[in-house]
């Protein structure tokens, strides 16, 4: 089973967003950062969770498990609804991607203090986002 650790960022909300995407497992380490453009904190959670399952697809991983520090992200998985609409689209994609693209995915939710690598690869993501809108 490969572990996939998730999570979004954003300096000010809605800002520059960032998100984190840290894979482990089958002797994989993968670690990436994702600039995102402005938006708010959970709409970039919402986005790392598909960054990753795009990651997941491209390496030909079938049985996944994703772990967020994000109640919003693993409760509208895990119920397939989400109260704010304009995160339809978004739960939409995920579920989509999960249900076509695994054997086996699922998501739950873990503290923070268990997703480091992806919180700091996050926060990278949202220091390049404020980069490209500089230059």
């Amino acid at each position: 089973m490969i572990e996939v650790y998730i999570d979004g960022a954003s300096a000010g909300d809605p800002g520059p967003s960032g998100a984190g995407v840290f894979i482990k497992g089958n002797g994989y380490l993968i670690r990436q950062s994702f600039p995102l453009p402005e938006m708010s904190n959970h709409e970039a959670e919402f986005h790392a969770c598909l960054k990753a399952l795009t990651i997941c697809k491209d390496h030909g991983f079938k049985i996944i498990s994703i772990r967020s520090d994000s109640q919003t992200v693993v409760e509208a998985v895990e119920k397939e609804y989400v109260k704010n609409m304009s995160f339809r689209p978004l739960l939409d994609s995920i579920l989509h991607e999960m249900a076509h693209s695994f054997d086996y995915a699922f998501i739950k939710w873990i503290p923070g203090k268990l997703n480091k690598e992806a919180d700091l690869l996050a926060k990278k993501g949202v220091q390049k986002a404020m980069e490209n809108n500089n230059s």
